[in-house]
């Protein structure tokens, strides 16, 4: 089995460990929260973002270099559709090892979907220190929707659009 990403990158799908991988729906779920650009932009933090909220790091920044599937592409030109599809699969190999790393109890694939959209968002640090991972490894399902809505500063401010996607991740939860 191959990858669910969209930039043919034919990476296998699971591991030999049985590790979840996200699907096509929770891709296109988290491309649909985040937007996609080809240029740079500040998110809704301030923060310099490309792509599918690929947030520069300070080297990219510096250098106007991402390395993308070994490749250093000269980010301050813009990225190619395909460039943005194999950085968001190269960024999501991060919060889909979190998940399986930090969550400790069976998940459901939407589950696991909204779990990867989630620290995606707000970030593996934020993510394994959360309340809402302690109440679901010991077990309490019903608990994420109302932990995630929790969730909806960036900045130190309320954003409406954060409030709008962890309703849409709650939804997805339950599905």
């Amino acid at each position: 089995m191959t990858c669910n990403c969209t930039c043919n990158c034919n990476k296998p799908s699971g591991s030999v460990s049985g590790a979840m991988t996200i699907s096509k729906n929770g891709v296109q779920f988290i491309t649909d929260r985040e937007g996609s650009r080809s240029k740079m932009y500040l998110d809704s933090a301030g923060l310099p973002t490309i792509g599918v909220g690929h947030l520069l790091t300070k080297s990219e920044n510096n250098s106007g270099k991402i390395n993308i599937a070994g490749i250093n592409v000269i980010w301050r030109n813009g990225l190619t559709a395909n460039q943005i599809a194999q950085l968001l699969n190269q960024d999501l190999d991060v919060f889909e090892d979190a998940v399986n790393k930090y969550v400790k109890v069976p998940l459901t694939q939407s589950q696991f979907d909204t779990l990867v959209s989630f620290s995606f968002n707000v970030g593996v640090g934020a993510f394994s220190t959360s309340t809402l991972l302690k109440r679901l490894n010991a077990g309490e399902y019903d608990d994420v929707p109302d932990q995630l809505e929790r969730w909806r500063f960036a900045g130190g401010r309320i954003i409406p659009g954060l409030i709008n996607r962890r309703a849409l991740e709650g939804q997805l939860w339950a599905s």
